[in-house]
């Protein structure tokens, strides 16, 4: 498959060295370690947060250091977890004396890295603390992962807590409205085609030239369903009904709307989705809560197809979405 590639085992770094050019003066990367840094970190006397995974979900998370959000991300190898001395290097970079918060998607490799990179940063005598996030409601107990996967919405939390330790709240605070946002968001994608990792140069899977796949993962896992494609209003109607059929209750509530292209799905079927979207979630008395965010968030390398992740708000998580940030993402939020 065709790649845009120097060589397969130098693309992340080559990637994070591009990253640093283009945006000097919001990040600096430690290029021994993988590890990308706002600017100005550490920040004093303010939580600081981080995050991390597998590279190939660009802009996720790189991209979203900076003021207001992130402190630093770990890179890891494409779709493969960074490594607790990754972890603890980004750790030490960003402390500013109030504590280190870890953002956690929730697969296997992660949760364990980042658990044993806090207990030495503990030893270091750096408090942390840390939220999984788990908003995919497709399938549980996954490929990688036991539980539910964490996905897209995990930009929701980037932005609410980033803000909050913006804001001076303690770390104690900043897990606290984490751990709420979480418990209030759901999310769940669908792809037509697979990702191709660089090193392999291969499809991780196979799929249909007629075929899609309903409740497919960001790393290729299987999902719920493998159909003949469907015209674009009866796939949302499918996704939204496994999100609003979840355990949040989103009747009656204001919510914060992503529709997060997974890497080579077009704006112009991503804003045909989100209408239908829209039209769904006013007929089922839930009113969309301020601008939605179509785009791509977190992406999964080159696969077609994308996610909704529906976050119901209270007005703490609403200031905090709408608080300023300055991300190499550009304006995300």
């Amino acid at each position: 498959m065709k790649k845009i590639i120097n060589a397969p085992e130098r693309v992340v770094a080559e990637m994070l060295r591009g990253m640093e050019l283009a945006h000097s003066g919001l990040i600096r990367v430690i290029h021994d370690f993988g590890v990308v840094v706002r600017a100005d970190a550490p920040v004093q006397n303010k939580v600081a947060l981080v995050s991390g995974g597998g590279s190939g979900h660009e802009p996720t998370h790189g991209g979203y250091v900076g003021f207001g959000m992130l402190d630093a991300a770990c890179a890891g190898a494409v779709f493969t977890s960074p490594t607790p001395e990754q972890m603890l290097e980004a750790t030490k970079a960003v402390d500013g004396g109030a504590g280190v918060f870890y953002v956690v998607k929730n697969y296997t490799g992660d949760v364990l890295n980042f658990e044993m990179a806090g207990e030495l940063a503990d030893a270091e005598g750096i408090q942390t603390d840390y939220v999984v996030t788990n908003d995919d409601v497709a399938v549980e107990d996954s490929t990688f992962t036991a539980g539910r996967r964490g996905i897209a919405g995990t930009i929701f939390v980037h932005k609410i807590a980033g803000a909050a330790a913006q804001d001076g709240k303690d770390l104690a605070g900043v897990k606290e409205i984490a751990q709420r946002a979480n418990a209030n968001m759901r999310s769940m994608g669908m792809a037509l085609t697979s990702c191709i990792p660089p090193e392999s140069g291969e499809p991780i899977f196979e799929i249909g030239d007629e075929e899609m796949e309903i409740g497919m993962g960001i790393h290729g896992e299987p999902g719920v369903e493998r159909k003949k494609i469907e015209p674009a209003d009866q796939i949302v109607d499918e996704m939204l009904g496994k999100i609003l059929g979840d355990t949040v209750n989103f009747s009656g509530s204001e919510v914060a709307v992503m529709v997060n292209g997974l890497g080579a799905t077009p704006i112009m079927e991503l804003y045909l989705a989100y209408a239908h979207v829209a039209d769904v979630l006013k007929r089922e008395g839930v009113q969309v809560w301020g601008r939605p965010y179509v785009g791509e968030y977190m992406t999964s390398l080159e696969m077609a197809g994308f996610s909704i992740t529906l976050l119901k708000l209270d007005d703490e998580m609403k200031g905090y979405l709408e608080a300023p940030c300055s991300v190499a993402a550009g304006r995300p939020f």
